[in-house]
């Protein structure tokens, strides 16, 4: 970048009778005329990153400090009598849903850190998710129009556009183009749909409802749209340079599928290769081996993408023809390996007029990873076992990480600077370098803990303001915010705090720390059990918080409209992570990380990266509670009666709450429904099916020794530093280069 030119910029910028949209605009285009174009590596191998999500959040901040200039443009602006903190709620580019889409913005952010020729490619969503709002406790959907404000971190690139047909219409693919700031500029390439009214629903919503057969079209086209698009792209720009002498392209491409949703691209890899460039399917297939990667986030069968043949052929009859007959290919290989009728129908790829798009996935690419280590023991040993014993060389495990340039230096100035004071500010550049941190003194617990203080009266003072709820900020804070599903357990934690109220009230629980339970997330507009869910943790806010008895003790805060940057201020402002999931459901996580790198302690399972977690930081600074996997499968295999434990008093009094008309789900009959659930299951799964009831008793009994510890202030600030000290591992920059070195050869 030319600084020197942007500062003077700046300095000569008009600030006067200018609204903060209008500065944000222009600040944004000069940062970007100065930053200088994507970097050029022609000729070598570069890695391609197709994602559904990118769960960008805000561009500004993060973009200045990797371009080195955020201290200076605050103190121009500060000159100009502009707090550059008015433009927090400007942009929050909500292209992602959770967990998956923020991985995805941390890895390209840790690849042009580091050098590294990584590349994005996925869907400009005109709204991405939606906004939350809360209306008597009750989600409810609103379109987030994140270009309202403008996009200046994006370019157009009109000269680019391309066709992509389905058999009942064709719709336009025009790139925008986002560069992504580091030691070399990379480039988070979006494509935008553009055509009749119909083909720009393709780019409209993230995920539109699938509950419905013109929903579960749509969602197919749009995993199509940026895949083809993609392909298309790579493939014509490789013949421009080379021509059509294909054997090269595995050597200076690699392509990684983040998760099931674009393995629909091997499949238009092949079929371009037979169809356009007229390459034999085997020398095709061939090179699909050599160049997809895949990366598994999951092992949910609802998250592993199946596709009746019906949808396929209706709107991509020559993909469903490609996939059958890598089907036949794949059946051949492993008849040949020696695989028994059962072991081959495991991993069919077409069975039942089923595309089974892991097995795909798992067949083709050249790698396929887990995103911890519990969750690639797992692939190896159940979900992809036959596969791992037929390409024993393919699996491997790259656990997740979190970028922390953006999750400690950019949102939590105060702790940076104390690190920057104890050991100096290399960990800036080399994130390894944090376990200096472990040879803390008295003195700096002491300012830690004042750290801890400020970033919690923070995050509070934002809460009062945006949610309505008061909270001293001597509390406790205890924080779940992620995505919301019935294995991240949120059901299971809002019965723990009912217990605790219920404690309360009673005078059960006697020398209570005061605490406060902050609760982040949105449930998929048709997901009705995990609205009722929601709706039950207002309903008990609504109550704790209106009781006088228990008003100074404790607090319930269910914050609206969970995004990354809300997120930023809840991880740096936490006492304590709430990472609860059913023990082997969570492959990884990365708000586990990013409440770590803040002086979080976990409060958890054995699921996910919570096992490294405990590994770096030791069982003792952390708390670890609930059955683990083993456990879990006995439990699935022998079966138990969830119905029994509510002869225990805390069991039911909670989870009677539900039925008991002590609550009201606004008569949609949906607390009625999450009972019987839990007490009888359903036609698709079984009683308790997430073992909620099961680990409740253990869940509250941590949560009460956690009370009990934070008494002890400093013991529990020295596990708190401890455990931010111990997270250099969770950095995607160590991540990144796993897949560089591993996978991609970069």
């Amino acid at each position: 970048m030319n600084k020197q030119l942007f500062l003077q910029n700046l300095a000569d910028l008009n600030t006067e009778n200018k609204d903060v949209i209008t500065l944000y605009n222009e600040i944004s285009s000069l940062a970007m005329k100065c930053a200088g174009g994507i970097s050029n590596t022609a000729n070598k191998r570069n890695a391609y990153y197709l994602s559904m999500e990118f769960l960008i959040g805000r561009s500004f901040f993060n973009n200045l400090l990797e371009l080195g200039v955020l201290n200076e443009t605050k103190s121009i602006l500060a000159e100009k009598g502009v707090d550059i903190n008015v433009f927090e709620e400007i942009e929050d580019a909500a292209l992602g849903n959770g967990g998956l889409g923020r991985l995805a913005a941390c890895f390209l952010d840790s690849a042009a850190g580091l050098g590294l020729p990584l590349h994005g490619y996925g869907i400009r969503y005109k709204y991405g998710l939606f906004k939350q709002a809360l209306e008597n406790g009750c989600q409810v959907e609103l379109p987030d129009d994140w270009q309202r404000f403008g996009d200046p971190w994006s370019v157009r690139r009109e000269d680019e556009k391309r066709e992509i047909k389905f058999a009942d219409y064709t719709v336009t693919a025009v790139p925008y183009d986002m560069p992504v700031f580091g030691k070399r500029i990379n480039r988070l390439r979006l494509f935008q749909a553009e055509g009749s009214e119909q083909a720009k629903k393709i780019s409209e919503y993230l995920y539109p409802a699938d509950d419905t057969e013109e929903g579960k079209l749509l969602r197919l086209r749009q995993e199509y749209f940026f895949s083809a698009a993609t392909v298309a792209e790579l493939l014509e720009n490789y013949v421009k340079q080379h021509g059509r002498n294909f054997g090269n392209f595995p050597k200076l491409h690699v392509i990684q599928l983040n998760d099931t949703h674009p393995v629909i691209a091997i499949a238009e890899f092949i079929r371009l290769l037979t169809a356009k460039y007229r390459q034999p399917f085997a020398t095709a297939l061939s090179l699909a081996r050599q160049t997809f990667a895949y990366t598994n986030h999951t092992v949910l069968p609802e998250a592993l993408e199946c596709w009746h043949e019906d949808y396929v052929k209706k709107i991509l009859p020559d993909i469903a023809d490609i996939i059958v007959k890598i089907n036949i290919y794949a059946m051949r290989e492993q008849t040949a390996a020696g695989c028994t009728e059962e072991e081959i129908a495991k991993m069919a790829i077409y069975k039942d007029k089923t595309f089974f798009m892991a097995n795909l996935a798992v067949y083709v690419a050249k790698s396929v990873n887990g995103v911890a280590k519990l969750h690639t023991e797992i692939l190896k040993n159940s979900l992809f076992a036959t596969a791992h014993k037929i390409y024993p060389e393919k699996l491997q495990n790259k656990t997740n990480g979190i970028t922390h340039r953006r999750w400690l230096e950019l949102c939590n100035g105060e702790f940076s600077q104390l690190i920057d004071e104890t050991i100096g500010d290399g960990w800036r550049a080399d994130i390894s370098r944090l376990d200096g941190l472990k040879n803390y003194t008295a003195d700096t617990v002491e300012k830690f803990i004042e750290v801890k203080r400020t970033k919690k009266q923070q995050l509070l003072k934002y809460i009062a303001e945006k949610e309505g709820v008061v909270v001293p900020d001597n509390f406790l804070v205890f924080a779940q915010v992620k995505r919301l599903h019935e294995y991240k357990r949120q059901l299971m934690t809002a019965f723990a705090v009912l217990d605790i109220y219920y404690g309360l009230k009673s005078g059960e629980i006697k020398d209570f720390y005061p605490s406060v339970f902050i609760f982040g997330a949105k449930s998929a507009p048709a997901y009705k059990r995990a609205k009722a869910i929601i709706k039950f943790i207002n309903e008990i806010a609504a109550k704790v918080n209106a009781d006088a008895q228990t008003n100074g003790l404790l607090k319930v805060v269910f914050v609206q409209n969970y995004n990354v940057s809300y997120a930023e201020k809840i991880v740096t402002g936490a006492d304590v992570s709430l990472q609860v999931s059913t023990a082997g459901l969570e492959a990884s996580g990365t708000g586990n990380m990013k409440f770590m790198l803040n002086g979080a302690v976990t409060c958890g399972t054995m699921d996910g990266a919570n096992i490294e977690i405990v590994e770096f930081a030791g069982k003792q600074n952390n708390y670890i509670f609930g059955a683990e996997v083993d456990e879990i499968e006995r439990l699935k295999r022998e079966g138990y009666s969830p119905a029994a434990l509510l002869n225990t008093p805390l069991c039911a009094r909670a989870v009677e709450a539900l039925v008991n008309g002590e609550f009201s789900d606004g008569g949609t009959g949906g607390f009625k429904e999450l009972y019987e659930s839990l007490i009888n299951g359903a036609s698709w799964h079984a009683p308790d099916n997430y073992f909620v009831l099961y680990d409740l008793k253990s869940y509250y009994e941590a949560l009460l020794s956690i009370n009990a510890d934070y008494k002890q202030k400093f013991a529990f600030a020295e596990k708190q530093l401890i455990n931010a000290a111990s997270a250099a591992y969770f950095s995607s920059d160590r991540t990144i280069r796993e897949y560089a070195d591993d996978i991609w050869k970069i």
